[in-house]
């Protein structure tokens, strides 16, 4: 954890109801205070992660976003908005994040992950939130969190469908064992409506809540599938690779 802050009477004040989810108590808000999460990146499926995670109290927040806001980001991207079209992207996220939690801590970085800069930003991080449309950055996001031990929470979806999969290295299966390569055909733009990336955002909170407080249980080794055009659920048993590039000695 990023160092011992103690809950104060304003933190009490405002996350009292979520106090009362059994297991939680002080102690499970306490984590998350003391919790510095990367998000990557900040749209359909980031943008709901970061306000969530602001929502429940993690302390300090890296929010990892490049390129400026345009029209077509607005019907996914919640925490945008029309009067920022045409600036930084992360920096109009911060700034909904800041208006909404004041109290929390925010770092800003105009770039999406790659191969330079993945490995910096995992080490600043206690838990990493992967929601990166691109398999490249999320191959690289998953092998800086196997080399430095770093939890990730990994989401994606495509047109009425979603996953999500919770990789603590050395426990669990990553993502090179689920995918050892990218997909043929996987095309950077691919159908959303911006309600079904706000549910698999916040079906990868909740595990993050889970997995950071001990309250619950998290999905080790299988992962979320969901299908909103039918509402069904599925968890999917994935295995660790005997073979697998990244997290096999």
């Amino acid at each position: 954890m990023a160092g011992e802050i103690r809950l104060t009477n304003q933190d009490r004040s405002f996350y009292e109801w979520q106090l009362d989810v059994p297991g939680m108590g002080e102690e499970g808000q306490s984590k998350l205070r003391n919790t510095t999460a990367l998000v990557t990146r900040l749209g359909g499926l980031g943008g709901p992660i970061a306000f969530s995670l602001a929502a429940a109290g993690v302390g300090k927040l890296i929010l990892a976003h490049g390129g400026n806001l345009e029209p077509s980001d607005l019907n996914r991207q919640i925490l945008m908005r029309h009067d920022d079209l045409n600036t930084p992207r992360a920096q109009s996220a911060a700034k909904t994040l800041h208006s909404f939690n004041p109290h929390i801590e925010l770092e800003t970085v105009e770039s999406h992950v790659t191969a330079d800069n993945a490995h910096g930003l995992v080490s600043k991080a206690d838990i990493v939130f992967d929601a990166a449309p691109r398999f490249t950055e999320r191959f690289w996001l998953n092998e800086a969190c196997v080399r430095s031990n770093t939890p990730m929470i990994d989401a994606a979806m495509y047109s009425m469908e979603g996953q999500v999969l919770t990789i603590v290295p050395g426990v669990t299966p990553c993502l090179a064992c689920l995918y050892p390569e990218e997909p043929p055909h996987w095309k950077r733009r691919f159908p959303v409506i911006g309600a079904v990336s706000a549910m698999i955002g916040n079906m990868a909170v909740l595990e993050g809540i889970k997995l950071l407080t001990g309250v619950g249980k998290p999905s080790l080794g299988e992962m979320l599938y969901v299908d909103t055009l039918t509402m069904g659920l599925r968890k999917i048993t994935i295995s660790r690779r005997s073979d697998c590039h990244v997290c096999q000695p």
